[in-house]
């Protein structure tokens, strides 16, 4: 679902480049509102869940797979604000050190996953929520947040120029389906399990969460080292549409040791992937937890 350079036009990137930095301004002037300095860890565990979600890539059709993008499950459990601060995070770590997605692209995918994808998935949550619907509520929300992430993708790549064919798009739209509902089951099933430990941390966080910090956290670790034995290998959606057309991503700005989610000093291909997904792990729970205790400290200022 990460956008890579060398699909979108330069006003196409250079527009929601520019669209999406004053408006995670807005969110994070939204989040000193509703946060406290005492839950500054949960972005940083949450951040690093999200993210070792991600590297885990599980195979759909068509020899394409895909991965939980996590925007729903920020959404219900930080609330919406501080979800696009958190999906933000993550989206910039993996662009600038694991080149995950392009860095003249990453204002297109800011504002397709942090911003369209956590705003979408909480709206079924805002109105249903706290009712009899609510585990409804929460798959529709991440469906929904997978179809709208994955549909301004394919617009901003049409609007670029980019040839795609209407049984390609046809095709994409299946497996972006089919991706949407996987989100829509598993979301549900992690917020149901954060449930069971600790049942009013996802509607009203109590002020006691170290328990579940540490399992989540702990969580967060075991998948990051699973998804080297797990992950399909198929390319993702885009990625498939990317092998059809025939579009070369254009060369990386910069390069880092851990391109690809490897680290390219280690031998074993296994052992590099969980080194950098470790490390991954480490670097977005502490930019996560130091914006949230940012965020906290202007609000009491």
């Amino acid at each position: 679902m990460h956008i890579p350079d060398g699909f979108l036009s330069t006003p196409v990137w250079a527009s929601l480049g520019a669209v999406s930095l004053p408006a995670v301004g807005v969110m994070a002037r939204k989040a000193q509102a509703h946060h406290e300095h005492s839950r500054a860890p949960l972005l940083g565990v949450m951040g690093a869940f999200v993210f070792a979600a991600q590297m885990v890539n599980f195979p759909v059709a068509a020899g394409a797979s895909s991965h939980l993008l996590g925007g729903a499950l920020l959404a219900c459990s930080l609330g919406p604000a501080a979800g696009v601060i958190v999906m933000t995070a993550v989206l910039a770590i993996q662009a600038f050190v694991f080149q995950d997605g392009g860095i003249l692209a990453l204002g297109a995918n800011i504002f397709n996953l942090a911003i369209a994808g956590v705003l979408t998935a909480y709206i079924p949550y805002h109105f249903w929520g706290s009712g009899r619907y609510r585990r409804a509520a929460v798959f529709v929300g991440a469906v929904l947040s997978v179809l709208v992430s994955a549909g301004l993708a394919m617009s901003q790549i049409l609007l670029s120029g980019v040839p795609v064919t209407t049984p390609l798009l046809q095709l994409s739209a299946g497996l972006f389906t089919l991706a949407a509902l996987a989100e829509g089951a598993i979301t549900v099933a992690v917020l149901s399990a954060i449930e069971k430990i600790n049942p009013d941390w996802v509607c009203r966080p109590a002020a006691r969460r170290n328990r579940v910090l540490t399992l989540v956290g702990a969580a967060s670790v075991a998948v990051a080292i699973a998804s080297i034995f797990v992950a399909s290998t198929d390319p993702d959606a885009l990625e498939r549409i990317q092998i059809h057309i025939g579009v070369t991503p254009t060369g990386a700005l910069l390069s880092t040791p851990f391109a690809d989610y490897r680290f390219a000093s280690i031998v074993s291909d296994n052992a590099a992937k969980a080194v950098a997904g470790l490390v991954g792990l480490a670097l977005v729970y502490a930019v996560c937890t130091a914006v949230g205790r940012a965020v906290a400290q202007r609000r009491s200022v």
